[in-house]
């Protein structure tokens, strides 16, 4: 919760120009508010993919865990300073991951946690977006709390069907949230409007088309940009009180 509050504060900085983007709907992109942001908003979700990634959410998914100890080709999407990267990394040496963020300075920091944790052979950071990273044939893609922030989620996931192996899997992680608004009403969901008022929703209004899923998206919503973007099996594999997984195929 400290991070969530040195995220919030850093967030609140730029409230001026948040309400003049709610007037003029141009938006405000993530690079542009206070760098205390990324920090805080690291710190608030490392814990969260400390205490669940490894030995919850991946076994979650069908054959990953597996693919993951024999060696597979991992793309992380949206790694900010690559909190969930690197633990894969740790979890998983035999397999190989690149971290992909638009945001040069948070690549910058990844690389530097990467170094300092020894996994510069396996773990590589490049900056790239989520529409047009490189390669193709990887067996896992993750996006971790970042979907919902872009401006074409749906160019998104179609991206990532593009580059998956044909039994590749795409782990989605989102902000916990359910399809009805009053049912977000509570102490979880009332912080995630928040973030999103603040940070979100601007943030992809700053990009092409502008989707503004929000930071509550909900499983439905969800779905639906993974069904256009080409996926045809997706299913909830598991959830948290702050974090729903879901797992599409090709």
């Amino acid at each position: 919760m400290l991070g969530a509050f040195q995220g919030m504060t850093a967030a609140m900085r730029a409230a001026p120009r948040i309400a003049e983007a709610f007037r003029s709907g141009e938006g405000v992109g993530w690079h542009e508010h206070d760098p205390d942001l990324f920090v805080g908003v690291e710190r608030f979700f490392r814990p969260g993919y400390n205490a669940h990634l490894v030995n919850e959410w991946i076994p979650a998914l069908e054959g990953v865990r597996e693919k993951l100890e024999r060696g597979a080709r991992v793309a992380d999407v949206g790694c900010g300073h690559g909190a969930s990267t690197i633990i894969m990394g740790k979890a998983f040496p035999r397999s190989t991951f690149v971290g992909f963020d638009y945001h040069q300075a948070s690549i910058d920091a990844a690389r530097e946690r990467a170094q300092r944790a020894g996994l510069s052979g396996s773990v590589a950071f490049e900056t790239a977006a989520a529409k047009s990273f490189p390669g193709k044939n990887y067996d896992l893609v993750t996006f971790f709390d970042c979907l919902h922030d872009m401006g074409d989620p749906v160019g998104a996931a179609r991206h990532v069907c593009e580059s998956l192996a044909p039994d590749g899997t795409l782990m989605l992680v989102e902000p916990f949230a359910h399809d009805e608004t009053e049912r977000n009403l509570n102490p979880v969901g009332r912080i995630f409007y928040s973030v999103s008022t603040l940070v979100c929703t601007p943030g992809s209004l700053s990009q092409e088309v502008g989707a503004a899923l929000g930071a509550q998206a909900g499983e439905k919503r969800l779905r639906a940009v993974l069904k256009e973007g080409g996926f045809t099996r997706v299913r909830r594999a598991t959830e948290t009180p702050f974090n729903l997984v879901i797992e599409a195929r090709p």
